[in-house]
């Protein structure tokens, strides 16, 4: 080994141990900062590595995800992991500008080109002091086969249906003002 080479023979050692990529063995999801126990290199186990997650967003990462966790200076005995990925559950087929949350149900958010989808399994609920609804073209619930439209026709016109177990009933137009009209 050349001198040039034993010289920088450390820092390239530090340089190579700064970032790690490896599996999630275990999430401690209790505390303020989320700590993970990391497997790293062949055999190497890291145990309370904090993971820094962006403001707003947060998960709890199932073992088996995959992280990249940065060791400052390359020391090895404080590192932070900066991102998980699970491309197990990971949604396929975006469009360009599209964003999605999910998890390993296949329950979803997702803010499509047309709109946002919400889709779930589970039961969805919302709790807030008020909640208002709006549309300016049309609005229509369903539950088991019962359910109403109303769809907005023009001016202060509306089309009212109702329908149980798939036979629908006749439209009723009705003349209306709400509060938020078109």
């Amino acid at each position: 080994m050349n001198d040039l080479a034993r010289l920088m023979a450390p820092y390239v050692r530090r340089l190579s141990n700064m970032l790690a990529r490896g599996k999630v063995l275990a999430v401690n999801a209790a505390s303020k900062m989320q700590t993970l126990q990391l497997g790293l290199l062949a055999g190497e186990r890291k145990d309370g590595v904090e993971h820094f997650e962006p403001f707003g967003f947060t998960s709890c990462p199932l073992p088996g995800a995959e992280h990249v966790t940065v060791f400052m200076d390359g020391d090895r005995s404080h590192g932070i992991t900066i991102v998980v990925a699970d491309r197990r559950y990971r949604l396929l087929g975006l469009q360009p500008g599209e964003v999605a949350l999910h998890d390993d149900q296949g329950q979803k958010v997702h803010l499509t080109r047309n709109g946002i989808e919400i889709v779930t399994a589970k039961d969805l609920r919302a709790v807030a002091k008020n909640i208002k609804l709006h549309a300016t073209e049309s609005f229509a619930w369903d539950v088991a086969g019962f359910g109403e439209s109303y769809k907005y026709t023009g001016g202060t016109s509306w089309e009212h249906k109702t329908w149980q177990t798939g036979a629908t009933v006749t439209a009723v137009p009705q003349s209306i003002n709400p509060p938020e009209g078109p």
